[in-house]
């Protein structure tokens, strides 16, 4: 064996032979399409896997609220079933005792209910049923309406006799003021009120008459001076606030009237406020303030400076608060607090309206 067949032997040794190709050759290079096509055939994969995850947790929460759906229905009925058993127990109690005690006091005998009759308003012996098609007619002619929410025939026919009794009692009448009141204003000759508050009922009633009367030609005044006033000065911040003042005083006085109405004016609260009239009847407008400060804030001491040095009190403090012992504050009402504020307000535009004839009793 020649070097050359010794040499061939042994490389073969060292390398055995590759194996047998395929037959596709391996591609030693890809194309960017190929990559491309692939990346989405991934990213697709993955998408339709979390559609379908999303599917069945969306198919899941469908059926469990069905379920709950189910249940609630069911939940409900049952509700409404025990309710209308105790309903129908409670309405049959009550029958009963209201015949109990009609057959006790000799009242006439309730109507018996109709068939399928389902509303517990009962209907008595005197009372006239009225068709639906009448009973609609009437209400649209009274203007009110035809049917109110959860209200049934008996209902209906109930509340058209309640509007029929007050349409045939006589209302009293009421003042076109600015606060319309059903007391009778007296003349201006007549609206001087006295010093003292009578103690019978008939002078009571004519007191609050007569303050009735002052405070509405003052409001009227009132009113009467904010509309001769220029365009450009309503239409100005000066002139839409005082505007708005005079309104709210009105609003506010509201219940003073109807206190006025039914004579429930307190004489704690009366007595100075005729006091206050009186004063300003007579253009003593500073006196007038007095009483209204007077009325507001009271007689009490208030601390002035230092109430206490020291471990030592000072004389008299035990007297800052003794007027508030046992007591509320007059102002601590809200509504009265207002009408009083507005009593005030009436005074600062009487003493510009009906200004005094001493300039001392001109308030600041």
């Amino acid at each position: 064996m020649d070097f050359k067949g010794l040499m061939s032997a042994e490389i073969s040794k060292a390398h055995p032979s590759s194996p047998p190709t395929t037959s596709e050759p391996q591609k030693k290079y890809l194309k960017r399409a190929d990559i491309e096509a692939q990346r989405q055939e991934i990213y697709l994969q993955e998408q339709r896997a979390i559609q379908r995850e999303k599917e069945e947790k969306a198919l899941k929460k469908r059926k469990y609220e069905e379920e709950e759906t189910a249940r609630n229905r069911e939940r409900d009925e049952k509700r409404r079933r025990l309710a209308e058993e105790s309903r129908r127990r409670r309405q049959e109690e009550e029958e009963k005792q209201e015949r109990a005690r009609r057959k006790r006091l000799g009242l006439p005998e309730l109507l018996p209910k109709k068939d399928g009759q389902q509303d517990g308003t009962l209907l008595l012996e005197g009372d006239e049923d009225i068709a639906d098609e009448k009973l609609v007619v009437k209400l649209r002619v009274m203007g009110e309406p035809t049917k109110l929410f959860g209200e049934n025939h008996r209902q209906t026919l109930r509340r058209y006799r309640r509007l029929t009794e007050r349409a045939m009692t006589p209302q009293p009448a009421q003042t076109t003021g600015p606060i319309p009141t059903t007391l009778v204003l007296v003349p201006e000759a007549e609206m001087k009120v006295a010093g003292m508050v009578p103690k019978d009922v008939d002078g009571r009633k004519f007191l609050f008459r007569q303050l009735a009367s002052y405070f509405t030609m003052i409001l009227t005044e009132w009113a009467v001076a904010l509309a001769q006033r220029s365009d450009s000065v309503k239409q100005s911040f000066q002139g839409k606030a005082a505007y708005n003042t005079m309104v709210q005083s009105r609003e506010n006085m509201r219940p003073l009237f109807k206190k006025f109405e039914k004579a429930e004016l307190e004489d704690g609260i009366l007595e100075p406020v005729v006091e206050i009239v009186k004063a300003a009847q007579e253009r003593r407008y500073v006196d007038a303030n007095d009483g209204y400060l007077t009325l507001s804030i009271g007689k009490a001491a208030w601390p002035i400076g230092v109430t206490m040095v020291g471990i030592h009190e000072r004389s008299a403090r035990e007297k800052l608060h003794e007027s508030d012992k046992g007591q509320a504050h007059i102002m601590s009402d809200e509504v009265t607090r207002k009408f009083l504020q507005s009593i005030k307000r009436c005074l600062s535009f009487a003493q510009t309206r009906w200004p005094p004839d001493d300039q001392l009793q001109l308030m600041g």
